[in-house]
């Protein structure tokens, strides 16, 4: 009926150009795909937290002084530590504000006798940049932090294994019936300067729940606590109390890339 054409090649050709054509037309005028943005890895000192201690030796200086003044509070009460902050946690505030200061002459007059210069000083511009607010709230940086407030705001947790903690970690105990005060927090010396009995298991706290409680200072090794009469305060993993050990995130140097 229809006679073929002599020579069909070029139009079939034309045919498959014109799908062709259209298709490219279609993507050439579509949005671009988005690239890929890449974040630099931080470098292992950097600082996000903006704490301050950015580097190895700044972090172990803090551990040294920070422990070194807690300790101390057991063999004599330093006059600069306020009565009304003398509980579980003030000791771990008092400890951490002294090891951010000058190490200075009239430092230690000030602290009383027997301290040594154990490292040394941090930047002074680390205690500008943190303006006196060394401890985290839900609302922000504060100078003031009850033990709840360090457990929630102020450490990451490490673990319940004492052979993963360093000098200066924190360990917590939870009693839910204390309405008023149901945290206590210990701090972690491993290895004291004064009396160690070669053993690196010791801890010092403030028995207080609170300043209002009348408590005191005491320096123990956990190998004691774990035969505590009050199975509430055996710093072991069996213990539902004994919410493990924690690290304050002014000496975390693990870093997280921003999102």
């Amino acid at each position: 009926m229809f006679g073929l054409a002599k020579n069909p090649t070029p139009r079939l050709a034309l045919l498959l150009l014109i799908p062709a054509f259209l298709i490219l037309s279609y993507f050439s005028t579509s949005e671009p795909a988005p690239e890929r943005i890449t974040r630099p890895e931080p470098e292992v000192n950097t600082d996000l937290d903006h704490d301050g201690l950015r580097t190895f030796n700044d972090r172990e200086n803090f551990r040294r002084w920070f422990t070194w003044v807690a300790e101390m509070q057991f063999y004599n009460l330093s006059d600069e530590w306020n009565t009304e902050q003398r509980d579980s946690a003030g000791l771990v505030r008092f400890a951490f504000r002294e090891a951010l200061r000058p190490h200075d002459r009239p430092w230690f007059q000030r602290m009383g006798e027997n301290y040594d210069p154990v490292a040394p000083d941090l930047d002074p511009k680390i205690t500008a940049t943190l303006n006196g607010k060394f401890f985290r709230t839900a609302s922000g940086f504060s100078e003031f932090a009850d033990a709840q407030t360090l457990k929630q705001f102020n450490v990451d947790f490490v673990g319940r294994d004492r052979s993963e903690a360093k000098p200066g970690d924190l360990l917590f105990f939870h009693q839910p019936w204390d309405k008023t005060s149901p945290y206590l927090v210990m701090i972690f010396l491993g290895e004291p300067r004064v009396a160690s009995e070669g053993t690196h298991d010791w801890v010092v706290y403030h028995t207080g729940a609170s300043p209002q409680d009348a408590g005191t200072v005491k320096k123990v090794r956990l190998a004691v606590l774990d035969q505590h009469p009050d199975k509430r305060w055996r710093p072991v993993a069996t213990n539902p109390n004994f919410l493990g050990f924690f690290r304050l995130k002014i000496l975390d140097q693990r870093v997280t890339p921003e999102e």
